[in-house]
């Protein structure tokens, strides 16, 4: 009986690390600011041929609109509620996403904004994607319910009450972040609200979650809200599965909160990938690729059973989040290709591709000022269609990388030569490298 609970334990715990797409599926593709109508035109049409095993979505649940500046892409990640309305869709398209990329066999990863609500300064009133009232100042969200005794400003320990020192364990969790409205993941109230809504999304037929800003979580109180999920809709999935878990943890050495501090829970985004991979093809600082020979854990990465990899992600691609300078993009065509080719070639790690939109980049003393704008959009703020070319590339500024010929051959290489040995490396100690 013992042996038989030891296996169910670790069988558990083995889950929220399984990707669950379909067997011979290896990667991921994030159709970041997507609509979920177009999602599902995506799914049929060229995700499913082409052997990608899932989606990231954009945040589904209610957030505030933001007019100052222009509907950023950021407002997404300002929650007002857990109702299934935003610019991406409402809940009835939300669902028919849902079923028509997992009947052919396409998952759908969302990305759960469960940290924070909105920022302290959004004011009051129903400026949100649902229409729902809500009070920033007063910490009030009745469309949850949550209110003030529901955030952590009784525990934070900044002057500011939001993140001053990355140095301080405390702080990273109990404070704001860039302002945002920290939820107080102890309580059981809180923790059964979040749950309340992933599960809600789990009996819809998602297959996993992106957990939005994890470090700024503590490891037990995510723990706690994992430990409530359900299984996964057995009509797409086998029996007692679990949803896949992959944690946005930015460690990038340097800080005291690591990435393993999360591996109980899931997966977790590792940064050093695409920053050090990004130095490597650009060759700065004296790195060639010849140094790849032991890429993967022998950088310093985590384990690869618990990476999830890219290139580039929402944040980093615009000069938030980590990275830096190194991060290549769509902006960079053909070193990005090569980086992204690379990945879908090695085995380390899950791998997710970026699938992006343009926006009119201005640089200001090196900063590009247009870092916040929000995807194709009409003059009422709708979210403009993806809309597709006679050569499959996309039109209306959707940069669509994973349409891309080299990219689409690659998450087709990885797929037939998944779970093959990683060997026959060779070099010529600079540039050129083959395995």
């Amino acid at each position: 009986m013992q042996v038989l609970l030891l296996l169910a334990a670790v069988g558990f715990c083995w889950a929220q690390y399984n990707p669950n797409t379909l067997s011979g599926r290896t990667s991921i593709v994030h159709l970041f600011e997507w609509r979920w109508a177009d999602i599902a035109l995506e799914c049929e049409r060229y995700l499913a041929p082409n052997g990608f095993g899932g989606v990231q979505i954009s945040p589904p649940n209610e957030n505030v609109i933001i007019t100052d500046p222009w509907q950023p892409w950021w407002e997404r990640y300002q929650p007002v509620s857990y109702k299934l309305c935003t610019r991406s869709g409402n809940e009835t398209e939300f669902r028919d996403m849902v079923t028509r990329c997992n009947s052919v066999g396409v998952h759908i990863y969302v990305d759960a904004v469960i940290n924070h609500m909105c920022g302290a300064n959004a004011g009051a009133g129903n400026h949100a994607t649902c229409g729902s009232y809500f009070n920033a100042k007063t910490e009030d969200f009745p469309a949850v319910p949550y209110s003030g005794w529901d955030f952590n400003d009784g525990k934070c320990k900044s002057r500011s009450g939001d993140i001053e020192n990355y140095h301080d364990i405390s702080q990273v969790r109990d404070c704001r972040l860039v302002s945002l409205l920290d939820l107080a993941l102890e309580k059981d109230y809180v923790r059964s609200k979040v749950a309340e809504y992933m599960n809600y999304l789990i009996d819809i037929g998602v297959a996993g979650f992106r957990i939005d800003a994890a470090k700024h979580m503590w490891p037990g109180d995510l723990k706690a809200i994992l430990d409530k999920l359900k299984d996964l809709n057995t009509r797409w999935f086998s029996a007692g599965a679990k949803p896949f878990i992959y944690q946005e943890v930015i460690d990038l050495g340097g800080e005291p909160i690591k990435g393993s501090d999360y591996f109980g829970n899931g997966r977790v985004t590792e940064f050093k990938y695409g920053a050090k991979l990004g130095t490597v093809i650009r060759k700065w600082n004296g790195e060639k690729m010849a140094y790849l020979k032991n890429w993967g854990e022998g950088w310093g990465f985590v384990p690869s059973d618990r990476a999830l990899v890219f290139v580039d992600n929402h944040d980093n691609q615009r000069g938030h989040g980590a990275g830096g300078a190194s991060i290549l993009t769509f902006w960079d065509p053909r070193l990005y290709k090569m980086a992204v080719g690379f990945m879908l070639a090695h085995p380390y790690g899950f791998t997710r591709v970026m699938s992006s939109f343009r926006w009119p980049r201005s640089f200001v003393n090196g900063r590009d000022v247009n870092d916040w704008i929000g995807p194709p959009s009409n003059s009422d703020g709708s979210t403009k269609p993806v809309t597709i070319n006679a050569d499959t590339t996309c039109g209306n500024d959707w940069v669509c990388e994973h349409r891309w010929r080299q990219i689409k051959n690659m998450v087709i290489f990885r797929n037939v030569v998944d779970g093959q040995p990683f060997s026959n490396w060779w070099d010529n100690g600079s540039n050129q490298v083959a395995f």
